[in-house]
């Protein structure tokens, strides 16, 4: 973590100065009218929005919800790696970790061959695979995952809030490429009306009317927002219903402090989560299943029944339920929409969208394989960047409709797992040696588990090439930063004060490009050196993309970030000797920033091996603000990195 760049300031160093007087943000209790993004939900997708539009301070953001205040039980509590990964670019993966439940391993419970009415443990197995990413699978509550975007709005430079008790009512959307309608205010124009009920406490207006530049509805399964845009969900149910209960409980199972999923052999199926504090488990129980066409009868289902259904799956052991914090019932089914967002509508292609959803308005699925929210907030995280770049005059428009692109094909593969992921886990078991029927044999059940497990890890996301994401071309150059893919962590030493840290945990939630260089053979400073020579012309050359695209007056890594990667030990050189572009003067005083180059770890790993780079030639890795790999390219193909570019930025 960087900080006094502009002179010392004591205290806490992650709460951001506020920005100017006059600038356009959103401070505390303020409720603009006329707003860049505005976003309708607070759960988890929208405040992982919210967040990382906040740290903006020439963006107006706001962010509204029917609820009167901040969550305090939430319903999702499984958090995947993919997701701990962008919890560190946020800022807060340590208070995560340490608070968190770690999903381990897992446990398989089965009938007993010799007496099917009872259960015995059949398998037992590593959670997550190993060098799959630097964090574990991790269990909290949802309520607590809000806390920890809601203090980073709070500390970002806008001093970002949600306005509460505000129901959104409808919207107009006037085309701003026709002028037809609202006036543009200032340099930029305000195309869609929104007209939000006020449900709160307060005495003023019941109706409030929001311009705003774009807007992003995080309103969950029922959305206003699609209804409003004219979206539409398809899919079907299961027609399987399950109830679910946080429970403090006294019980000889013997694995209740292990993720475990049970099958009995008459009485259903139990997927047991512990949470996190050392006491508090989540029991996913199965129900009956339902006729075609009729729905869960919600009212004679009580959380007694749930306590009885657990009792019988988990026999011969015992279940003493002494205080259930949260129940609730549900049917599974998996449902996507057309589109996620309106610029694929059919009168409307002409331009770029105006209008998002994201989160569970876009997709809905069963909560057993844990991946309801990441999903979701990797939604936001794809979104929110694209919005920042494009209101701030960074990128074409033309970027936000790579959004619905990516993440329908991500929720399209998520839901055609979580449908044979769902059926399995329904169906009873049956002996190995049977085949046909209805049931499943526990060890396919197993194996199913352990080959999709970096899906729901999150990590095998991969966005095809677009706009923002390069061709395979040089892809043997970095083997293990593939295309598409979310940038996989390594181990690295840093040059200038020889701190082990995970070069991953460089790319934060900032809105900023990255360049990673890693370097050839040669010393950084002889003249045959690739590295110097890309940096002498990322540095000084009339197209380099740095030079054409950060605005003057600005930092040098504003916007694109470069940070270089030897192949020799740190102890080998000086910071002195490297390009000037990695150790470049900041700030109101020059300062020069130490922290742009990195060498491998002998203790942990050498990231060249780890990550398959050509050593003979070295490479460039081009990563977004997302995270994700969008390029892999030579260290000499200038004219490529530039075109690349180009393509998208302003």
């Amino acid at each position: 973590m960087q900080f006094h760049l502009n002179g010392y300031k004591s205290g806490d160093p992650a709460i951001a100065e506020p920005p100017a007087v006059g600038g356009n943000s959103h401070l505390k209790g303020a409720s603009p009218d006329l707003v860049d993004v505005l976003i309708i939900g607070c759960g988890p997708t929208g405040l992982t929005l919210a967040a990382q539009l906040a740290a903006f301070p020439n963006i107006t953001t706001r962010i509204i919800d029917r609820k009167r205040g901040r969550l305090l039980v939430g319903q999702a509590d499984g958090i995947a790696c993919r997701t701990m990964e962008m919890f560190e670019a946020f800022g807060f993966s340590e208070r995560v970790l340490k608070e968190a439940y770690w999903v381990n391993e897992t446990c398989f419970w089965n009938p007993d061959p010799s007496q099917s009415n009872v259960i015995t443990r059949t398998g037992r197995i590593v959670d997550t695979e190993e060098g799959l990413s630097e964090f574990p699978h991790v269990i909290m509550n949802q309520a607590r995952v809000h806390d920890f975007f809601l203090a980073t709005m709070q500390n970002a430079p806008t001093r970002l809030e949600p306005s509460y008790g505000r129901n959104f009512l409808d919207l107009a959307l006037t085309d701003a490429e026709t002028g037809d309608g609202i006036e543009p205010s200032s340099d930029f124009d305000y195309p869609v009306n929104v007209r939000l009920e006020r449900i709160d406490d307060s005495q003023t207006s019941a109706v409030e009317t929001v311009r705003a530049r774009y807007i992003v509805g995080c309103d969950g399964a029922h959305s206003a927002v699609r209804g409003a845009v004219g979206l539409t969900v398809h899919g079907d149910s299961a027609n399987q219903a399950w109830g679910v209960m946080d429970v403090l409980a006294v019980t000889d199972f013997p694995d209740i402090r292990l993720k475990s999923a049970i099958h009995s052999a008459k009485e259903g199926s139990l997927l047991i989560i512990p949470r996190e504090g050392g006491y508090l488990v989540r029991m996913y129980i199965e129900l009956d299943k339902l006729d075609a066409n009729r729905r869960l009868a919600r009212d004679a289902v009580t959380v007694d029944h749930l306590i009885a259904a657990a009792r019988r799956i988990l026999h011969p052991y015992t279940l003493e339920v002494k205080e259930v914090p949260w129940w609730s019932v549900y049917e599974i089914g998996q449902r996507l929409c057309e589109a996620f967002d309106d610029g694929g509508l059919a009168h409307r292609e002409h331009r770029s969208p105006r209008i998002f959803i994201a989160g569970d308005a876009c997709h809905t699925h069963s909560p057993k394989a844990g991946q309801g929210m990441n999903v979701s907030m990797q939604d936001a995280f794809n979104l929110g960047w694209k919005l920042a770049a494009v209101v701030r005059g960074q990128c074409t428009p033309q970027i936000l409709q790579t959004y619905s692109m990516e993440r329908r094909a991500v929720a399209q593969e998520f839901i055609d797992f979580d449908r044979a992921f769902a059926r399995m886990f329904s169906a009873p078991p049956r002996p190995s040696d049977v085949t046909g029927g209805d049931g499943v044999d526990p060890a396919e059940f197993e194996r199913y588990f352990v080959k999709h497990g970096r899906f729901t890890a999150g990590t095998e996301t991969c966005y095809p090439p677009s706009l923002i994401t390069g061709q395979s071309t040089h892809q043997n150059l970095a083997e293990g930063f593939r295309i598409g893919t979310r940038f996989h962590s390594a181990p690295v030493i840093r040059l200038a004060d020889a701190k082990p840290l995970q070069l991953g945990h460089t790319v934060k939630a900032d809105g900023r490009w990255r360049l990673f260089l890693f370097a050839d053979p040669e010393s950084p400073d002889a003249r045959s050196s690739r590295l110097r020579a890309v940096c002498t012309y990322l540095a000084e050359a009339d197209d380099a993309p740095i030079r054409r695209f950060t605005p003057a007056g600005a930092d040098i890594d504003s916007v694109i970030d470069v940070r270089s990667i030897l192949q020799q030990g740190h102890r080998q050189f000086v910071l002195g000797a490297m390009p000037p572009l990695l150790r470049p003067p900041k700030g109101r005083y020059n300062l020069v920033d130490c922290e742009k180059v990195f060498c491998p770890d002998p203790k942990a790993g050498d990231i060249f091996a780890l990550r398959g780079i050509w050593r003979a030639d070295g490479c460039i890795v081009v990563v977004r603000p997302d995270q994700h790999v969008a390029h892999v390219l030579p260290l000499d193909a200038h004219a490529e990195l530039a075109a690349f570019f180009d393509r998208f930025m302003l």
